[in-house]
């Protein structure tokens, strides 16, 4: 996949009007899961937050107010893996 056909996904979070990637951000590709094929931007994230990141989805195994848990891909900076999901915060 060449970065123009990456860079053709939504952002996760993004409003829908306006959803697709900016050039001066830098994101990574979610593989797997409720939110596969989707960006998640992480421009202003350190490597360690990476590690694992809880993000919020109403299509996940616990519905509204789930969460999807993804984890940086050792081997390719730029995709994250799914690793399952999890209940909302009460």
């Amino acid at each position: 996949m060449d970065e123009v056909e990456f860079l053709r996904g939504r952002v996760y979070g993004a409003d829908h009007e306006d959803a697709g990637p900016r050039p001066e951000r830098v994101y990574a590709h979610l593989v797997g899961g409720p939110l596969d094929g989707l960006l998640l931007d992480v421009t202003d994230l350190s490597q360690r937050e990476l590690r694992e990141v809880a993000l919020t989805t109403e299509i996940g195994r616990y519905g509204p107010g789930g969460r999807a848990l993804y984890a940086l891909r050792e081997s390719d900076g730029s995709r994250l893996d799914w690793r399952g999901d999890a209940p909302g915060v009460p």
